[in-house]
């Protein structure tokens, strides 16, 4: 099947879903991100704010600990089809941006280097064996992360874990790899933790 069949097929499943078992994954896949060893040690995690029929985050926000501090993307005002990650705090202002996705205000102060994350939590519509993400195909996040490969293979950035988060039908066992893709090393949905990092 090509992406873009997967694609449409999985967000069809997942619009199909009620908002009580849209919810009822959010809190199944926060129980087991708390239960890592890594997200329990990390203090800055970088998140997203659900959209659609994407997995809820909004229990995993709340869980949050007291020392961890959370970064939600905007998007780049001058870098095309890039993101930047800004921390969150009690005085930040929200706005929808053009896709109707709500974002935090872009504030200069607030911009949080990847270098600073340990954790970045992914959207998906599906992923594949070795840790393919297949997103709403926009390329955000693989041109955000492939920025940066370089800079993982040098060991700059070797506490960021990048983590997808979804339902456990977005698996894809036959989906294909594409050269601009960035893998996840783990994926988190109701039912299981997939580490793709070995």
């Amino acid at each position: 099947m090509q992406a873009q069949q997967w694609r449409q097929q999985l967000k069809q499943q997942r619009q199909a879903l009620s908002s009580d078992e849209r919810n009822h994954a959010g809190l199944q896949v926060a129980k087991r991100l708390q239960a890592l060893a890594e997200f329990q040690q990390a203090q800055l995690i970088a998140s997203y704010a659900s959209f659609g029929g994407e997995l809820p985050t909004c229990a995993i926000h709340q869980q949050l600990g007291a020392a961890q501090r959370l970064a939600l993307p905007v998007l780049h005002p001058v870098v095309a089809k890039h993101l930047l990650f800004l921390e969150i705090t009690d005085a930040t202002v929200w706005q929808q941006n053009r896709y109707g996705i709500n974002e935090p205000e872009l504030r200069c102060d607030r911009v949080v280097p990847l270098t600073q994350l340990q954790i970045m939590l992914v959207p998906l519509v599906g992923f594949g064996p070795n840790g393919q993400r297949l997103g709403m195909g926009g390329g955000y996040y693989d041109r955000t992360l492939s920025g940066n490969l370089s800079a993982w293979q040098r060991g700059e950035l070797p506490r960021l874990l990048t983590i997808g988060l979804g339902y456990d039908f977005q698996y894809c066992e036959g989906l294909v790899q594409q050269p601009w893709d960035v893998p996840l090393q783990l994926v988190v949905t109701p039912s299981k933790v997939w580490d793709f990092s070995r």
